[in-house]
């Protein structure tokens, strides 16, 4: 990813269009925050090749914008030989980063392909292209909701941090405290690579209810009862986001975190709005 980060590693999260008008209104998404100079876009990728076109297209698109983007490469329902040739797509492209996932297994589906693990996936890539890609990887600050305990998952953690992963990527949270707690025992265990919270603005309550519910992020029972009382009221719902969320935003970046990645359901504003209540 760029050299010339960010001073704060701000960082945009996109999913694939799939009409004319939300590819329209991604690039307009995508102009407004390429203005903050942002370290890295990423680009969603579903299990099992789902949109695997629609991916390769999105990436081209944002790319257009100059800033480096990041498509997400995930291995269940994958085989070895569609990667390598996904990966050597990539490398002619120029594509130099890349998010490497396990992947959800969708209903319906066969087999879960060569590569049943993210960590298998990054030593994979580092077999096939050295050091060409600087990787990032997933991190549960509260968990991935199919580990068994916080401590495998942590374990799971470390082994995709040893395979070849350049950084790390949270899975959105709204208690400060979970990762604080996450990075130190990661630290202790020996990881050193950045760990980069990934942020979720509140813009409307029954999306993120199920959002947080199929992903395992605990939305703390003050919030949720606040948004509840809200109702339809969406003015009322975006503004107690913002301000929930920039707080949550100013401490993790007081308390020593090396950026933030934005979660941005392919929308601009209301991460903007975030980052400009940032000191």
């Amino acid at each position: 990813m760029s050299t010339q980060a960010h001073p704060l590693g701000i960082s945009y999260e996109f999913f694939p269009p799939n009409t004319d008008l939300g590819r329209e209104k991604l690039m307009g998404v995508r102009d407004a925050l390429a203005e903050r100079n942002p370290r890295f876009f990423s680009v969603t990728y579903g299990a099992g090749g789902s949109t695997q076109a629609r991916t390769l297209n999105t990436v081209q698109t944002v790319r257009e914008s100059g800033i480096t983007t990041a498509p997400h490469l995930s291995c269940i329902g994958s085989e070895k030989a569609q990667l390598r040739d996904l990966l050597h797509r990539y490398r002619e492209q120029g594509i130099d980063s890349l998010v490497a996932l396990r992947g959800d297994l969708p209903s319906g589906m066969g087999g879960i392909g060569e590569l049943r693990y993210a960590n298998e996936l990054v030593e994979f890539i580092r077999e096939e292209t050295g050091d060409h890609f600087e990787i990032a990887v997933a991190a549960y600050p509260e968990s991935h909701p199919q580990a068994p305990s916080f401590e495998k998952d942590l374990e799971n953690f470390v082994r995709k941090m040893q395979a070849g992963a350049n950084l790390a990527v949270t899975q959105y949270f709204f208690t400060a405290d979970a990762y604080f707690h996450f990075v130190d025992r990661a630290r202790s265990l020996g990881v050193e690579a950045p760990i980069i919270p990934g942020i979720m603005p509140i813009t409307n309550y029954t999306k993120l209810a199920r959002f947080s519910d199929a992903c395992g992020a605990e939305i703390p029972r003050w919030i949720r009862k606040q948004l509840e009382a809200y109702g339809d009221d969406s003015a009322s719902i975006a503004a107690f986001g913002e301000e929930v969320v920039s707080r949550l935003c100013q401490r993790l970046l007081d308390g020593g975190a090396p950026g933030l990645h934005f979660y941005t359901l392919n929308q601009a504003a209301p991460c903007l709005r975030i980052l400009d209540n940032l000191s």
